[in-house]
Parts: structure tokens; sequence; C-alpha cells
């Protein structure tokens, strides 16, 4: 069973974000990833630019950073077993860079958000790209499964 915490800074949590989880435990579950524990923070183009400044040098916002722990860790499970789940690391997604994105690209926010959350976990997956070209083996993938997962919505609701 994998599990999802989202977290919000700058901003209240969104009344959807039960639609957000929903949404990475089904990409998790196309990608055949069982007893991870995915964090999320959902911010402003503040605490995005500070952390891009701080993690990648860049004095910029960007739409979606990606921090990888990938450690295994024993748990204690509530049949007082221990039960080992996998901790692949943070998302953290600037919904301010998210929207004016989706503006620039004409998609729907949607969209955008979905396409972010998926880049953000094949990213903890340990796939990485080195440019945005569409040709690059992540981004292929990052395509299919957004293609595959179209019906399901997050700010719209039925994830």
């Amino acid at each position: 069973m994998n599990r999802v915490m989202v977290h919000a800074a700058e901003m209240e949590l969104p009344q959807w974000d039960k639609h957000l989880k929903a949404f990475v435990l089904k990409v998790l579950q196309y990608l055949k990833k069982d007893k991870w524990d995915v964090s999320i923070l959902l911010c402003g183009d503040k605490t995005m630019k500070d952390l891009n400044t701080i993690y990648r040098g860049k004095k910029e916002s960007t739409d979606v950073l990606s921090f990888a722990f990938g450690e295994n860790r024993d748990f204690p499970a509530e049949a007082k077993t221990h039960s080992q789940r996998h901790i692949p690391g943070d998302i953290v997604i600037s919904l301010e860079t998210m929207r004016e994105n989706a503006r620039r690209f004409n998609i729907e926010e949607d969209e955008e958000l979905r396409r972010l959350l998926i880049h953000g976990i094949l990213h903890l997956d340990g796939m990485d790209h080195k440019t945005n070209d569409e040709t690059e083996p992540m981004l292929i993938v990052q395509e299919k499964i957004l293609e595959k997962l179209s019906k399901k919505r997050i700010l719209g609701g039925n994830a």
C-alpha cells in the first residue's frame, strides 16, 4: 500500500488535496510501485524560488522540484509487526508557475498539474532528462502515463 502526504506553504491546503493524493496513488499503481511514502509540498513562487536558489543555485522559481531520498526504512505497522517502506523523497510544485505554464501552453491547469506530479514521481524513481525535448525517454514515459490517466482529474474532482 502506498501513502501520499500533501502539505502547503504560502497558502491553505487546497480542498482538492484528496483528489491529488488519489491521482498520485494511480500513478504509483501504474508504475507498479508498492509501499512508497511520497510527500508533496504545494507552494507559491516565493518558496519555490528560495528552494531553487538554495539547492540548484538558480535565483528563479520553477514549476517542480524533486528531492530524492531513495531510502528503505522499517516502520511499526498497526498490527505490531514491522513493515519496510520506501521513502523516495519529496516533490515540490509551485501552483503559481503551474498556472502560468498552463496559460503559456494553452492547456487546462489540471493537465499541467498532473504532468508535474508525474514528472516529479519519475524523478523520484531515478529517471532524468538533459533537455525538455519531447524525444527524451523520461518525457516520453511521462506523456504516456498522462495519456493513460487522462480521465483522472484533480482540480475538477474524479481522481
